[in-house]
């Protein structure tokens, strides 16, 4: 076991320091990790900074919700983009004061609007617990007992870190599919309040055709501020706190963004999956992707048809269908990827000559060579229930039926020793819940409940009849005489009509009530929990069970390549904090197309038609076209810079990340990538991915001349041509 130790912590250090060289500008980089990047090559390409110095700036970088936010005052304001500010605009809008379509602004603190359930994470510290994870385990447990105690090991170290202090998250990462652990330490500012949102005919001008594509004209941006208790500790809202006082704040250029300068972006990057096997992206190609195509669809055509029966249901579903169509393009353009760029065949083509390199060396074949196989064998087995666990999995979008039945899931898992318990239903993860749940019942419409159930219960009926779950199975022998359909329908109107639980709040009160009492109700719904209960049960140990084998056999592969490729390895991307770097530069899509690398106001103006999404307001249309650009312009262009296109590697989480150039200095913000390498979450192509950015000088020129936000500018430390500030 020592030797398999020091194996493993030989390893990761080679993963860390690296022997070859990879791809020019491909990698989303831990920070410690900075040392061992092309230093003087990114200097001379325009990069002016020091590792440390870029380690300094990090600390400006935060989690917003579900994106990355930055400071850019000394007093707590976080720009980031107006689709991760979206929620915080839907939760404060009415149908009198409809902030998603007008926009919003707040000319002094007073003004701003506390925003329920948004809360800012700035990071405080991060180091490695590697040793502490794995000390006494070895690769040839058992996979579950080994997957159980690192998750009872990392949940330790969590709660050590959280009962330490006010506001402290810790969050414990694995790298490298289990090589190596970090420990991330934040704490979180939940008083935060909204400051300026453009209307959406500029903060969204494209909609959902635009999204995903090039050339791009959004001026996705928006501004928060985080606030503290007077004595400089997170606290929930008061009218008491005061703004937070970051460590580092960005100054906003007033040049933006260059053709062919250096850009590099600080953020906090979602999920990639560089190091699947081939049966991954087989499993994604041929089943996993084709199957939420169709639940994504479905589920938007509901939204969308109860949206058009009320505007106080469009405001409340306005944010659901955002996600859901944004998911959608994504998962899209990774099917058309896929097949397009074939990465299927070539992945497997790698693997077979990977299986050559192993065959040539004895010692290493000994070791590796049966890991894709029995990965291979693993998604064999993921074929068999995967229809009915996708569309199982669905019914969580059913919010209130779903709630409860996590109340009921609450009180099964108190009635176990505390060491049997599953980690993510302890007292505290509750509390979180309950606290998420409060924020967002402004947007819950029961009717949209009722007709998603419908719908997924109805699929589920279409399943072979040895594949339905338990639940499908009794709703048909409760309605014998009546078809699938039928029998799903009168189920459904049953259980929202005759349940005496009707709202979120109704379910939250569930988690209050005395052990075994809802075990032994009659309503409706918590006998749903309970028919339900068992298939839940039966996916999630069968979900656990595939992710302890699989994360070991990941780990080994990963090791492989290593010892195959020798060269430096970045972790994939797992929410924490990242460094990627990149040159602003258009590509070539297909045959004799390139695609310039900024758009311009004037581009505005060209899709413009009156109709959304492209609806650019008239007062921005006027400015356009009477070239009143004040000084925003850009000289070779002689317009007002909107988007760029840099090189970066980037995904989702980043959305809201500061891009900066050579000097540290903002000159835009992250918000999108482009459609024909959404799959670069699978493979990096330097030739095709690029990262869409909204340039400083649109954010700027709208503050300016087309919002007269004057105290705004005024508390921004803008660098370069001087700004009015006046809006005049």
């Amino acid at each position: 076991m020592a030797m398999l130790r020091r194996s493993v912590l030989v390893l990761v250090s080679l993963l860390l320091v690296g022997l070859g060289s990879l791809r020019a500008d491909e990698g989303m980089w831990l920070l410690d990790q900075l040392e061992i990047l092309p230093w003087k090559q990114m200097q001379k390409r325009g990069l002016k900074l020091k590792p440390e110095d870029i380690r300094r700036m990090s600390k400006a970088v935060v989690i917003l919700d579900g994106g990355t936010a930055e400071f850019v005052s000394p007093n707590g304001l976080l720009l980031t983009n107006h689709h991760v500010a979206f929620g915080a605009l839907q939760r404060v809008s009415t149908v009198e004061h409809n902030y998603i379509e007008e926009g919003f602004y707040a000319p002094t603190r007073a003004d701003e609007i506390p925003v329920p359930g948004y809360s800012a994470l700035v990071l405080q510290y991060y180091r490695d617990v590697t040793g502490r994870m794995l000390a006494g385990l070895s690769e040839d447990m058992d996979p579950q007992e080994r997957f159980k105690t690192l998750e009872r090991r990392e949940k330790e170290i969590e709660d050590e870190l959280e009962n330490s202090g006010t506001g402290i998250r810790a969050s414990v990462v694995s790298m490298y599919s289990g090589l190596k652990y970090y420990l991330f330490v934040y704490k979180e500012y939940k008083d935060v309040r909204l400051v300026y949102a453009p209307p959406r005919s500029i903060g969204e001008y494209g909609g959902d055709i635009d999204n995903w594509m090039w050339p791009r004209h959004t001026g996705d941006f928006s501004f928060v501020r985080v606030y503290m208790s007077p004595q400089g500790e997170p606290a929930d809202y008061s009218e008491d706190n005061v703004p937070y006082q970051p460590d580092y704040f960005f100054p906003i250029s007033n040049q933006g963004a260059q053709e062919n300068g250096f850009t590099f972006i600080l953020g906090y990057p979602g999920r990639t999956y560089r190091y699947r096997s081939s049966h991954a992206i087989d499993y994604s190609v041929n089943l996993y992707y084709p199957e939420r195509l169709r639940q994504f669809k479905l589920l938007i055509q509901i939204l969308e048809d109860l949206s058009k029966e009320s505007e106080d249901y469009a405001i409340k579903l306005s944010g659901f269908i955002k996600g859901l169509n944004n998911v959608l393009k994504n998962n899209q353009g990774m099917l058309d990827g896929f097949r397009r760029l074939k990465l299927l065949d070539k992945k497997k083509q790698m693997e077979e000559q990977f299986r050559e390199f192993l065959k040539a060396h004895s010692e290493l074949n000994a070791q590796y060579g049966t890991v894709l196989d029995e990965i291979g064998e693993l998604y064999k087995q993921q074929y068999a229930t995967a229809r009915k666990d996708l569309w199982l999995g669905i019914l969580r979008f059913v919010r209130l039926p779903s709630l409860v039945y996590t109340a009921y899931r609450f009180e099964k898992e108190m009635q176990k020793p505390k060491e049997q318990r599953d980690p993510d239903f302890d007292e505290k993860q509750i509390q979180r819940l309950i606290r998420r749940t409060r924020y967002s019942a402004r947007q819950y419409v029961r009717e949209a409940d009722r007709r998603i159930m419908a719908a997924v219960l109805k699929e589920l009926t279409s399943l072979p009849a040895d594949q339905q779950p338990r639940l499908v199975q009794e709703i048909l022998k409760r309605y014998p005489d009546a078809s699938p359909e039928e029998a799903v329908t009168r189920y459904v109107d049953e259980l929202f009509s005759k349940s005496s639980i009707k709202t979120l709040e109704d379910a939250l009160g569930l988690f209050d009530r005395p052990l075994n009492e809802l075990s032994q109700s009659n309503d409706p719904m918590l006998e749903y929990a309970r028919l339900v209960y068992p298939d839940f049960e039966e996916q999630r140990q069968q979900n656990e069970a595939f992710a302890a084998k699989i994360n070991q056999l990941r780990s080994r592969y990963i090791r492989a390549l290593f010892a195959w490729k020798g060269e430096k390895l970045y972790p994939d991307a797992n929410r924490t904090i990242r460094f990627t770097y990149g040159d602003v530069r258009g590509y070539r899509p297909r045959d004799a197309v390139l695609y310039l690398p900024r758009t311009t106001l004037s581009g505005v103006v060209e899709k413009h038609t009156g109709q959304e999404p492209f609806n650019a307001p008239a007062k921005l249309l006027d400015l356009a076209r009477s070239k009143d650009y004040g000084a925003y312009m850009d000289p070779a262009l002689k317009d007002v810079p909107v988007n760029f296109l840099h090189t970066t590697d980037i995904t989702g989480g980043n959305s809201g990340s500061p891009v900066l150039n050579g000097k540290g200095e903002l000159i835009g913000c992250a918000f999108d990538g482009n459609y024909e390498a959404i799959t670069s979450d699978y493979q990096f192509d330097p030739e095709i991915t690029r990262t869409i950015s909204v340039d400083s000088r649109y954010i700027l020129f709208v503050l300016d001349k087309f919002s007269n936000a004057r105290e705004l500018l005024n508390e921004l430390h803008i660098v370069g041509k001087e700004v009015s500030g006046t809006g005049e």
